[in-house]
């Protein structure tokens, strides 16, 4: 099958692909579409060309004809578009350009003041780097050829060993909150960013290292990153995409043929484990900390905090720069107060309450699939409302809502999952205190922003179990009770939702039946258990009647928001077994099934399965921040 065009054939204008240095059957104006026997077709400006000795069967619109496979022609053009080598990239530095950074491109460990960033390259010693696992997405993102992954060198740039042209390399200066407490100035310790990217679409991408080696802001630590960390950071980045959640993503992750020193439980017994680095992307990596660090540092610095503010409204919220005043966005603050925010008026505050209400957003979207961070500072929070910094996952297995992956976190279990919609409201709360700080929003800004995460997170969290159930209203009494039961009986969360859309609207089914579409979740339960299992059933059933919505209908809409496959810790582990042996097929096979978490996939039903008892030892349902 044509994928795309690939050196050393590079075509600068499709038009002139009716070559006859290209075996091409069918060359053609004016025809929609072809359907090709056994390969790809090609269609684009007009052009239409089959591969040669394919053979042509038929002319097909575009909605109907496939090529070679069960891609659409569109799917297969978006293939045969020529993507860029990574010479060919195009970088604008903005970050770099736009803010102030440090004078020093030294990696001495020391505070970094008055300066957003600074200059550092990748450090990180490499010995026949090999390249683990790469996302066809991601590179699609940044209109990168697939072939390029291919080259002999790719390894070493992206290990940070060789430079990538174009790049300028800097890591970025910010501070945080850590369990709640002030924590003073954190950084880019082991991550470097390589620079910003404009695609062909005017997107604005940064690549970054994490684990290229040691920065000013690496403290007493090495700057690196070992791969079972590494495979989870990629894994998880883009299984969060395949979810719907707004997450940094991963291009690619690479192995540097290097031991790194870790000590995986911080109980004195350090030991080598492979090195890895993996090149993260996102629109941004800038994060609430990189606000705080300068508003922590007195008056001198706190016009860093506008400049900061500006530079990130102008790249990425450019709809808060020239605001026209409407009475649509005045509201008041309170019911008993007179005063009135208006959002209009102050670009700041409404910049604020996006913020707020971008994070509620992705919290709530959390809840909804059972994924806990495991370490909500204030410096693993994106600016752009991003999952950010994968360390202890963890989705829910079996739903406790005081599970935390984190085993820092076990004294007061301040970051588990039911406590994370609280935790950030706390640090959507510290954010809005820097900017008060700065005088760039006031005191009544700053508590409507908080408002305003409140409400957002209820109205997306409730529509998010109302869509779970296959209900159209939400019912706080059915689902509380649902999450008690839940509670009390350890039942899977992932696999109960999936099974739950096998219950019949039918008022009729005798009761002796009613838990037999749940029977592969609902396990070893007595009398009265069962029960209270029974008695929810019927009371759900009452409300699929009253809603009129068909079973078939229903079942196609739950199965949409519902996976089948989340990125269960033991199937994480079981991919990091493999490859620290030098095995990679299966990290590449669990990224092929977590891009698409909602599909019943032939062959793959091993991965919905329930986990193992050794999937609850330590190392593996929990993990500290170590890495």
């Amino acid at each position: 099958m044509i994928g795309y065009i690939s050196p050393p054939i590079r075509v600068s204008v499709f038009a002139t692909v009716c070559s006859p240095s290209l075996p091409l059957l069918l060359c053609r104006r004016g025809i929609s579409t072809v359907r090709c026997r056994g390969e790809s077709v090609i269609r684009r400006r007009g052009i239409v060309a089959c591969h040669a000795g394919a053979g042509v069967d038929e002319m097909e619109s575009p909605q109907t004809a496939t090529g070679g496979g069960d891609h659409t022609i569109e799917e297969g053009m978006e293939r045969m578009t020529v993507r860029s080598s990574l010479e060919d990239l195009k970088w604008d530095h903005s970050f770099v350009r736009d803010l102030p950074g440090d004078p020093r491109s030294d990696t001495i460990p020391r505070e970094v003041l008055h300066a957003f960033y600074s200059k550092v390259s990748p450090s990180v010693k490499v010995e026949n780097p090999e390249l683990v696992v790469w996302s066809e997405s991601v590179a699609e993102l940044l209109d990168l050829d697939p072939k390029e992954f291919e080259r002999p060198d790719f390894p070493l740039i992206f290990s940070g060993a060789a430079p990538l042209v174009g790049g300028l390399s800097y890591a970025q200066c910010y501070g945080g909150h850590q369990f709640g407490v002030w924590a003073g100035q954190l950084g880019d310790g082991r991550a470097i960013t390589l620079g910003e990217i404009v695609n062909p679409k005017g997107e604005r991408w940064e690549l970054q290292l994490k684990g290229a080696g040691k920065t000013p802001y690496s403290r007493f630590a090495d700057g690196l990153a070992v791969l079972r960390s590494s495979i989870r950071e990629f894994l998880c980045s883009e299984a969060m995409h395949g979810l719907g959640i707004p997450t940094t993503r991963a291009l690619c992750l690479v192995t540097t043929g290097k031991n790194v020193t870790r000590d995986m439980f911080y109980d004195g017994n350090p030991k080598e484990e492979p090195g890895a680095i993996v090149c993260r992307v996102a629109q941004s990596f800038l994060r609430f900390g990189s606000f705080q660090i300068h508003a922590s540092r007195g008056k001198e610095d706190l016009e860093l905090v506008r400049v900061l503010g500006d530079y990130t409204i102008r790249h990425h919220f450019p709809q808060f720069e020239n605001m026209s005043k409407s009475e649509g966005l005045s509201f008041k603050v309170d019911q008993e107060s007179s005063s009135v925010v208006d959002l209009t008026s102050n670009k700041y505050a409404a910049w604020s309450v996006e913020i707020a209400e971008r994070t509620a957003s992705l919290i709530a979207s959390w809840q909804g699939v059972g994924f806990t961070h495991g370490v909500l500072n204030t410096d693993n929070m994106s600016i752009l409302g991003l999952t950010i910094d994968y360390g202890p996952f963890g989705f829910l297995d079996a739903f406790d809502p005081s599970f935390t992956p984190n085993t820092t976190d076990l004294p007061g279990r301040r970051y588990c999952f039911a406590n994370q919609p609280d935790i950030g409201l706390w640090n959507i709360a510290q954010f809005t205190t820097t900017l008060a700080a700065a005088k760039l929003i006031s005191t009544e800004e700053a508590n409507y922003a908080m408002e305003r995460y409140g409400i957002r997170f209820m109205d997306e969290y409730q529509s998010i179990m109302t869509r779970k159930l296959g209900l159209p209203k939400y019912n706080k009494q059915l689902i509380s009770k649902l999450l008690n039961n839940m509670a009390v009986d350890k039942v899977d969360y992932t696999n109960f939702f999936r099974c739950l859309s096998n219950i019949k609207a039918d008022p009729g089914i005798p009761e002796k039946e009613l838990l037999v579409p749940l029977k592969s979740v609902l396990l070893d339960m007595g009398k009265e258990r069962k029960d209270a299992w029974i008695s929810w059933v019927q009371t759900y059933i009452e409300e699929l009647v009253a809603s009129g919505i068909p079973d078939e209908q229903r079942k196609a809409a739950m199965n949409s928001v519902n996976p089948r496959y989340i990125l269960r810790n033991y199937l994480c582990q079981s991919a990091i077994d493999a490859a620290e042996q030098g095995d990679y097929s299966e990290v590449r096979r669990l990224l092929k099934v977590m891009e698409h978490p909602y599909d019943d996939q032939e062959g793959m039903e091993k991965y919905a399965r329930l986990p193992p008892a050794w999937a609850y030892r330590p190392g593996v349902c929990m993990l500290s921040c170590s890495s």
